[in-house]
């Protein structure tokens, strides 16, 4: 009875299983923009056409942030709202962090450029993609871009995610990690160092079957502000596919999957038990079997013919002596 139940899980298993596709990583890193702009194009490219920033999902297509939309009363030294690509320009991301809050720089009609009120030095460190403004996390290495189709608080998914990042001096610090719907790790990217100030660096990935509900940035291993001991890293342009609703589960797809597990469930108990009693009636007349149980190909040969997947062997005794 116990092989059956195991039979059963093992096709439910398999069932559920499914094969992933490679992701498509396009990465690159240079001393200015126009070193790493062919190769941030491709990425936009692979994505489709850039939509507007309005309400609703286009259901394919990308949407970009280059920060340079953020109005002055809203950038440094004041701090971003985390649902403003959200609620105020529709962009389908609200941002997450550990930290503090999220600032983006100031313009230099407005104040010091590329978190220069933060410390005076910044500028010399940061150069900029898409100029004038850049983004950080405060108080954290770590944002978290969760989507939502624009405009609205229900949860999205997109095909694919990419950002420019400036400064990055460390191999294997700085790095993209994707996240489904499920909140499932798809892996870890990292973003290529180059060597100087003021440098730019891209990662994008682009995923041909799985869903993107959530990235992880990590920028660097210091946070702005104080001593410069580590490698300080903010962004620029971030760039990623058309947020489109979470499919919810067809209800009636899972009441007849959650019927098929408990068919086989209770198949595998009626048949451990037909066992039991046909072995009681064999030792009644000196016989006994052994069976051995056989993995059916699907669920629907195991319920239709359960016997075809078993094998027995059945031996007589006779009186005084052993079972030959």
């Amino acid at each position: 009875m116990q092989t059956a139940r195991i039979a059963a899980l093992a096709l439910c298993a398999s069932a559920l299983a499914t094969a992933h596709a490679v992701p498509i990583v396009i990465s690159v890193g240079g001393a200015n923009a126009a070193a790493i702009q062919s190769t941030v194009d491709a990425y936009r490219t692979s994505l489709g056409a850039l939509n507007a920033n309005v309400a609703g999902s286009f259901g394919s297509g990308r949407r970009e942030i280059n920060w340079d939309g953020v109005p002055d009363a809203l950038a440094a030294p004041s701090n971003l709202p985390a649902n403003f690509f959200n609620s105020n320009s529709p962009r389908g991301v609200v941002f997450s962090t550990p930290g503090s809050a999220f600032q983006v720089s100031s313009n230099s009609a407005a104040g010091a450029v590329e978190f220069g009120n933060i410390n005076a030095s910044y500028p010399a460190l940061f150069g900029t993609f898409s100029a004038q403004r850049l983004f950080t996390a405060l108080g954290s290495t770590i944002t978290d871009v969760n989507f939502f189709v624009p405009g609205s608080a229900t949860a999205a998914t997109v095909s694919g995610f990419g950002a420019v990042f400036t400064d990055v001096d460390l191999p294997l610090v700085t790095s993209l990690q994707f996240f489904d719907q499920n909140n499932v790790s798809l892996g870890t990217y990292f973003v290529p160092p180059v060597v100087g100030n003021e440098t730019l660096s891209f990662v994008g990935v682009l995923f041909t079957t799985e869903r993107v509900g959530r990235v992880r940035i990590t920028s660097g291993n210091q946070i702005l502000g104080g001593v410069e001991t580590g490698d300080l890293v903010v962004m620029d342009d971030f760039i990623y596919g058309e947020p489109s609703a979470v499919p919810e589960p067809a209800p009636y797809a899972m009441l007849l999957a959650g019927l098929g597990i408990g068919l086989v469930l209770a198949a595998g108990r009626l048949f451990g038990r037909a066992c039991e009693i046909d072995d009681r009636n064999r030792r009644r007349v000196g016989q006994t079997t052994q069976r051995f149980f056989l993995l059916p190909p699907s669920t629907s040969a195991w319920l239709a013919a359960p016997t075809a997947f078993t094998i027995s062997n059945t031996r007589r005794r006779t009186r005084g002596s052993r079972i030959l």
